[in-house]
């Protein structure tokens, strides 16, 4: 809560020109392109964590593809995460959002004017509609972003059970699975701190849909999940 309440101390001064700017793309979002509606959103983000006294450390983007759909898979640890993303993947990017996050104002907001999908885990028939929407526009060359945990894990760099659902539109859209690593990024804004954070988000190597064709959405998430518990264990033992 400290370094939210920094965030937006350092953002007093420009917080009318931002709030005027919300309005107008909310407003106008049929007529401005998702492309320039994103870039909005990642430059207000990257400055967010480079005021937040955060040091982000960012790898693996050259598995990122640069033409296409693919879907990135990332252990959930907080709030910080999305930001994270936001600095990182520098390409046009939806996520799917749990419906509970709409509550907060920010982020309703963003994902209203982004057309970000928010998914209700106690509606089945709305979540395979989404799963179905998101297929589509993976299949279309949209990449997507899904926490397969289904909710940020509150032990740190320990992971929770990831869920096979979660894979189900990547790999009906064919389309490259990439698993990534968030590590210390809980320390961000799910610490009552404005300490300095050394933190980071790592994108290992895709797989591609030739590697993962004859498994089940199961056996897709282990098999996700243990790249990204081999890649935590070893920045662990560096730390």
């Amino acid at each position: 809560m400290k370094r939210l309440i920094l965030i937006v101390l350092r953002f007093f001064f420009e917080l009318p020109v931002l709030i005027f700017q919300l309005k107008h793309i909310k407003k106008h979002k049929d007529t401005i392109p998702f492309e320039d509606r994103i870039d909005w959103t990642r430059r207000l983000l990257k400055k967010a964590t480079k005021r937040a006294r955060v040091n982000l450390t960012i790898t693996g983007t050259e598995h990122l593809p640069e033409t296409g759909g693919f879907f990135v898979a990332p252990n959930h640890q907080g709030l910080f995460d999305v930001l994270a993303l936001f600095d990182s993947i520098e390409r046009p990017f939806k996520i799917v959002f749990k419906k509970e996050l709409l509550d907060v104002i920010f982020l309703r907001d963003v994902a209203e004017f982004m057309e970000y999908p928010a998914i209700d885990r106690t509606n089945l028939r709305a979540s395979m509609k989404l799963m179905r929407q998101v297929k589509k526009e993976m299949s279309e060359g949209i990449p997507y972003v899904i926490f397969p945990e289904g909710t940020r894990s509150k032990k740190g760099n320990e992971l929770l059970e990831f869920k096979g659902g979660s894979f189900k539109p990547a790999m009906d859209a064919q389309v490259p699975i990439i698993p990534c690593v968030m590590h210390n990024c809980f320390k961000v804004l799910d610490s009552n701190s404005i300490k300095r954070v050394d933190c980071g988000i790592h994108y290992l190597s895709p797989i591609p849909y030739e590697e993962y064709k004859d498994m089940n959405s199961v056996e897709v998430a282990n098999l996700v999940q243990s790249r990204i518990q081999t890649k935590m264990a070893e920045l662990e033992e560096r730390a």
